[in-house]
């Protein structure tokens, strides 16, 4: 194993969240842990040190300290559970493992954790942590002997997700499974750290005691303002207001010193200076805190040392198993009546409610509040993240899933800080509950100016699309439009379909709305003959009994109220609109309350929305209803921005989750060869020979048109051996798209046209300056539609998949789609579908059709393949001719660009 790999794992280094909500570092154990690590056997119970070592254990010897410090970080591997008390880093659990097990490539694996926090998972963190350096060190099987009376550590075994053989001799439970993260263990392995997550932010929004650190007298100043909110809202828990210029402070004494309350306290609100930050934690770390808001701005959001600061500050939280939020952030809510928390400084507080709501940004947080309450949307919790530091999005979002009082969640954000567990964890969050978002940095300027906020330029805007589009959430362009999407989801159910029943007492606007469904894939549908008469038989004949259904401007309260109904339950309608302009001959109350009645009738699958074109509010009766609150818009067109969100989101969830591909063991280890060869052979970035892409390609099962690199010279004896009709391609480093140089001949079916070609590719190179490394000779393939596969990787998000039509022209044309790896045979397939050219495959105006389901196969082997080869930076299968129906397709240039990893991925 290279030393640069064991170099690196010497600083392996992670957070790991416990299921009470607290954290604990984990770390790689060195020489300089020999004291921390006699202290913490020293503080086993006898029983825990019997179940470690098998035998009566009262004295921790230089020997016992040798097995546990003389590591090489490849064959013998030992992890720290770490934890801080009072300024001192306690280790509070070991995990190991040493190479040496019943077969060349296992490892046996032990564990202890110190009795306080047994069942608290430090043991699975350690198992999971542990199981992926040795899978990086080649150790593909893991055994264990365990003593049958250790109940909790043969359960963490039987709870990992691995599938665990078990056999018994003498009171001993041996123990061992393959080194795989299967489904199931990563399925496991992710419902451990949601729940994990889960738990630490409802200790968060769930607090008994809160302090206020920087409380004020004044409520102009943020201090004041949180205090106050605070009193305000009727927390239901102690209030600590921290000043120690103040005896006394809204009524309320004021304490010198967090520990000077003599309390247990739950939550910090933390509004001093910038500079007071770093101290002020540590006061909350030695008094227990669980965990802290922070409010304070000037860190990473405005110079390269304010960062610097706020890394310690994490570190700091991080190291004594708190959460912290924030900095540069308005403040969390929680609007449970058993909690009554506002911990902000917004001037206004929205309405109790059921959507979780989570803004990157603290200024737009009050912006967003004050709509909120404005459109009476009312919010279960509401987090402020601001840096995002340590509390994210992704914790927010394992809380939210498993909250009875949040039906929908938002989330206003500027940056990701860790994509790839969103893009795990998302999609079972929103199988549950719709996630509707808003990203910014769109545009460069947006992404410059998000960058200056605390985001980062590598968010390219079509990997946040491709991780949304993955994950089923619901992007909306402005902040109108995610108010008009969650006021349909906060109160209605999930259409079953996309046809819609409009009714209005206006042609125009019904005109408008049809318009505007059709543009995003809804649909008005033709009314059943029964609900056609049923209208007729109250209705005046001046009215319009197809749908959109015009009840003329005359129509009462009582018209629209059986008329909802009868279209409601018509059985070619999914979900019902209903458009009001006031005229001067109704009164809009009354229209209001015959709305309401209607949606009482409607049935309860099915959603209703209205638009009261009116510049006035709508009146208050339109919610009175027995069926509670209606989405009411002001313009028919916002209600089909909702309908077709809401459309969109009820199709991927009834969508099946995929499958993705994994390659076979030989074809792996065929793969892995080439690829550390190549990397020990360039011993950095390099691009991969066109033979070792060729029979990567080969192994993964790419099927590629037969080739065969030679020189000018060699070039006839080569022709040869492949047949005709044949392509010339030059090979240089200094060609990145061969057609740039004319580095192409195609149609050569002698060896004279191949030593002509040869010539001609040879001078072409030398008139145009580039080097010419050799020539690929390729059998032809004339039939076939052009596509691309490829893989490019974002510094953040990973790798992301690329399809294509149109060969060359692809970049040209700009009709490519994306999706995050790893990409399902169902992420494929839509791949495809969404290409504005997806139709040349079904055989476009009588042209020949092509073979869909190989180029699906194709896009999931080359994701197999990246799993595979997390060194792969970029790859191009361009073109990939897709033959005709049953006939595969066929790749012709292929191009793959490999880079060191470094960190476990």
């Amino acid at each position: 194993m290279p030393s640069s790999r064991s170099d690196e794992l010497r600083h392996y280094c992670a957070r790991g969240i416990l299921a009470d909500g607290s954290s604990i570092l984990i770390r790689a154990i060195s020489e300089s842990d020999r004291e921390r690590l006699r202290d913490h056997f020293h503080r086993l119970s006898p029983e825990s040190a019997y179940f470690r070592f098998m035998m009566p254990k009262k004295k921790f010897t230089e020997a016992d300290l040798d097995r546990f410090t003389a590591i090489d970080y490849v064959s013998r591997f030992c992890l720290a559970a770490e934890r801080r008390y009072h300024d001192e880093d306690r280790i509070i659990g070991v995990g190991m493992y040493a190479a040496g097990g019943r077969t060349a490539d296992s490892a046996e694996v032990a564990f202890t954790v110190e009795d306080e926090f047994q069942g608290r998972g430090v043991g699975t963190l350690l198992l999971e942590h542990l199981c992926r350096i040795a899978h990086a060190n080649g150790i593909i099987r893991l055994e264990a002997d365990v003593l049958a009376g250790n109940a909790r550590m043969l359960e963490v075994f039987a709870r990992s997700g691995f599938n665990v053989s078990r056999s018994m001799e003498n009171g001993v439970v041996r123990v061992w499974f393959a080194n795989q993260e299967t489904e199931q263990y990563l399925s496991q392995s992710l419902r451990r750290e949601r729940l994990a997550a889960a738990q630490s932010i409802s200790r968060l929004l769930n607090p008994k005691t809160v302090a206020v650190i920087g409380a004020s007298r004044e409520r102009s100043k943020i201090g004041g303002a949180v205090l106050a909110n605070l009193l305000k809202a009727g927390f239901k828990g102690g209030i600590y207001p921290i000043n120690p210029h103040a005896a006394e402070i809204e009524g309320l004494k004021s304490y010198g010193s967090l520990a000077a309350v003599g309390e247990r306290i739950d939550l910090a609100v933390i509004c001093v200076a910038a500079g007071a930050v770093e101290n002020t934690i540590k006061e909350c770390a030695n008094a227990g805190v669980h965990g802290v808001v922070v409010i304070t701005a000037g860190f990473s959001e405005v110079s390269a040392e304010g960062r610097e600061v706020q890394n310690r500050i994490v570190n700091l939280v991080r190291s004594y198993g708190m959460r912290m939020v924030g900095p540069n952030c308005m403040g969390i809510i929680n609007t449970d009546p058993a909690v009554n928390l506002n911990a902000t400084f917004a001037p206004l507080l929205p309405p109790a409610g059921n959507i979780g709501m989570l803004s990157q940004s603290g200024a737009l947080g009050i912006a967003i509040l004050d709509h909120a309450r404005i459109r009476n949307i009312g919010l279960s919790s509401f987090v402020s993240a601001g840096n995002k530091a340590d509390v994210s999005g992704n914790d927010m979002i394992s809380y939210w899933n498993d909250d009875p009082r949040t039906r929908a969640i938002v989330l206003y954000l500027e940056s990701f800080g860790n994509p790839r567990k969103f893009a795990r964890l998302a999609p079972a969050v929103a199988r549950k509950k719709p996630i509707v978002a808003v990203k910014s940095g769109r545009s460069a300027a947006g992404r410059r100016a998000a960058l200056s906020h605390s985001a980062s330029l590598a968010n390219l805007d079509i990997a946040v699309e491709a991780l949304f589009e993955q994950t089923g959430v619901i992007r909306t362009n402005t902040l109108e439009e995610l108010f008009d999407v969650i006021a349909l989801f906060s109160t209605q159910p999930v259409p079953a379909g996309p046809r819609v029943g409009v009714i209005t007492n206006a042609g125009g606007p019904g005109i408008l709305l049809a318009d505007a469904c059709e543009a995003r894939g809804l649909q008005l549908p033709e009314l059943a003959c029964a609900t056609s008469a049923r209208l007729r038989s109250f209705l005046p004949d001046r009215a319009s009994f197809s749908n959109p259904v015009d009840m003329t401007a005359q129509a009462s309260g009582e018209d629209f109220a059986r008329t909802i109904a009868a279209v409601a339950a018509d059985d070619n309608v999914d979900s019902v609109v209903a458009i009001y302009i006031p005229p001067m001959v109704t009164e809009p109350a009354a229209i209001a309350r015959g709305i309401a009645r209607g949606a009482e009738l409607v049935p309860a699958h099915k959603p209703v929305a209205c638009a009261f074109m009116s510049s006035a509010p709508p009146p208050a009766e339109i919610n009175q209803g027995a069926r509670g609150a209606i989405p009411c818009y002001t313009f028919p067109e916002n209600a089909a921005i909702a309908l077709a969100a809401a459309h969109r989101y009820g199709n991927w969830r009834a969508r099946p989750a995929g499958q993705t591909l994994k390659l076979d063991a030989q074809a792996e280890s065929a793969i892995r060869g080439i690829i550390d060869g190549a990397l020990a052979r360039c011993g950095g970035p390099a691009w991969l020979e066109q033979r070792e892409i060729s029979a990567i390609l080969a192994a993964a099962g790419i099927r590629s048109a037969a080739a065969e690199q030679t020189t000018p010279e060699d070039a006839a004896a080569a022709a040869g051996r492949l047949g005709y009709p044949l392509v010339a391609k030059v090979v240089s480093k200094d060609v990145v798209h061969k057609s740039d140089v004319g580095g192409v001949i195609m149609g050569l079916h002698c060896a004279a046209e191949v030593e002509q070609a040869a010539a001609e590719l040879k001078r072409r190179m030398h008139d145009a300056g580039k080097r010419l490394d050799g020539l690929i000779l390729q059998r032809q393939v004339s039939e076939g539609i052009e596509a691309l596969v490829g893989v490019t990787t974002d510094p953040t998000f990973g790798p992301l998949i690329v399809c294509g039509l149109g060969g060359v022209n692809v970049e040209l044309l700009k009709d490519v789609s994306f999706r995050l790896h790893p990409v399902t045979d169902v992420d494929a397939a839509e791949m495809l579908a969404a290409l504005r050219s997806a139709a040349l495959l079904d055989g476009y105006r009588g042209a020949a059709a092509g073979d869909r389901p190989a180029l699906i196969s194709v896009i999931r082997a080359i994701s197999a393949l990246v799993e595979l080869v997390p060194e792969i930076t970029e790859l191009d299968l361009n073109p990939v001719k897709v033959l005709a129906p049953g006939q595969g397709a066929v790749v012709i240039d292929a191009r793959m660009r490999l880079a060191p990893v470094r960190g476990l991925m």
